[in-house]
């Protein structure tokens, strides 16, 4: 239990980070899942739009600091990779 006002304050304001910083993150797995989808199924006219879309969400949560800036050049690095390899084929 917090002891001072500001104490207090922090705790509210920590909630309410957390609870943005979580929204961020489960946007950006479920957007992963649905590229992953995309991948299997071979939707070759989405793919590039939705690639698009995984680096402005990648970018956004590292300009936050939920993601570290390793971690979201490494998913743009591997999804840009495999979306190029799916529409050579």
């Amino acid at each position: 239990m917090a002891n001072h006002k500001s104490a207090e304050k922090r705790i509210r304001s920590s909630k309410r980070r957390a609870i943005g910083n979580k929204r961020v993150l489960q946007k950006l797995r479920s957007f992963e899942k649905s590229l992953k989808k995309d991948l299997k199924d071979k939707k070759t006219k989405i793919l590039e739009d939705s690639l698009k879309k995984l680096f402005k969400l990648a970018d956004k949560a590292k300009k936050r600091g939920i993601i570290k800036k390793n971690t979201a050049n490494r998913k743009k690095s591997r999804y840009s990779i495999k979306v190029s390899s799916a529409l050579k084929n």
